[in-house]
């Protein structure tokens, strides 16, 4: 990372109180980076709060919708460079309400967007994607010059935003670099029906853990505070590098099946709990993971946590949690 980057750099980050933007909002405070972030609900139990980083932003009232809330953020805090996090990011809730999921991945995207090409101060933005905008392919791993075609509404909505994301630069030269992450995993992340932290949660209350689908699922499992490095860095050596337009794939490319994973955690944390197959994996693509050789090319990127590691600071986190 380059010394001294984020010192007083004006961010401008949608998604704070998620999952990962509450871990990339305190690394920029502890940067030196005035934060400003768009919050839409209070999520009571959100990360940024317990880790008391809350005052330390400045909050914008509004949601993804309304690109005049947009444009006043960036224009009155004088925003340097923004970070685009904020989805609907379950892929259930996708399923069964798609209308709000492309609400607020789709038309949140070209909002976001619209409102930086017409600020006169923003020089670096990126835009998050993900692994499920590429859909299923024949051959993988992915990497980032397969078509993105997903099928369902999150990897539909996904995919659309990245190609809005590609569009803005290709037409107008807007300063747009894209993720594609796989699955993100570690403490602070509350959303029970995601694999993780459903395994930790029954086996910390001594019951089976439930697999949704058959077990065979192939997956990539990406530590929180790698995808933080990935992104600061990626930020820092977009103009440098003259990196706009282009797509990152980020992933510690070991790939596990749901199976194996649930029994690496049961392993972790010395448990003889037999997991539960419910064998019901609809509407999902079934072996999805990344080649990261672009980003550890160019980029000179690599993860800092295996996925032993990984998953021993988020149980840690998690018997914290419960305990308190």
């Amino acid at each position: 990372m380059i010394n001294n980057y984020w010192k007083n750099k004006k961010v401008f980050i949608t998604g704070a109180t998620g999952f990962l933007g509450s871990y990339l909002a305190k690394e920029l405070i502890d940067l030196g980076a005035n934060v400003t972030a768009l919050r839409r609900d209070f999520v009571a139990n959100s990360n940024l709060y317990t880790m008391d980083y809350e005052k330390k932003i400045n909050w914008i009232q509004g949601s993804l919708e309304d690109i005049q809330v947009l444009e006043r953020a960036l224009s009155e805090y004088e925003i340097d460079t923004v970070f685009h996090l904020a989805a609907q990011a379950i892929v259930g809730i996708a399923n069964n309400h798609p209308s709000s999921t492309f609400e607020a991945n789709i038309r949140g995207t070209w909002n976001i967007l619209e409102a930086c090409r017409r600020s006169t101060l923003v020089k670096n933005i990126i835009v998050a994607s993900s692994d499920k905008a590429y859909g299923d392919q024949l051959k993988l791993p992915y990497n980032e010059n397969m078509p993105l075609q997903g099928k369902h509404p999150y990897d539909v909505s996904k995919s659309c935003a990245d190609l809005i994301a590609q569009s803005y630069y290709h037409t107008y030269k807007l300063p747009v670099c894209i993720t594609r992450c796989g699955n993100l995993y570690g403490g602070g992340d509350l959303n029970f029906n995601r694999i993780i932290p459903q395994t930790i949660k029954c086996i910390l209350h001594d019951e089976a853990p439930i697999v949704r689908s058959d077990g065979t699922f192939i997956r990539d499992y990406f530590y929180v505070e790698d995808a933080v490095k990935a992104y600061l860095l990626l930020a820092e050596k977009m103009e440098v590098l003259n990196l706009y337009g282009e797509a990152f794939n980020f992933s510690n490319e070991i790939q596990l099946t749901v199976l194996e994973l649930v029994e690496k955690i049961l392993k972790i944390m010395d448990s003889k709990l037999e997991p539960t197959i419910l064998n019901q994996g609809d509407h999902e693509i079934k072996h999805q993971y990344l080649s990261a050789e672009k980003a550890r090319k160019i980029l000179k990127w690599q993860p800092a946590f295996d996925i032993d590691e990984g998953l021993r600071r988020a149980i840690g986190w998690y018997r914290s949690y419960f305990r308190d």
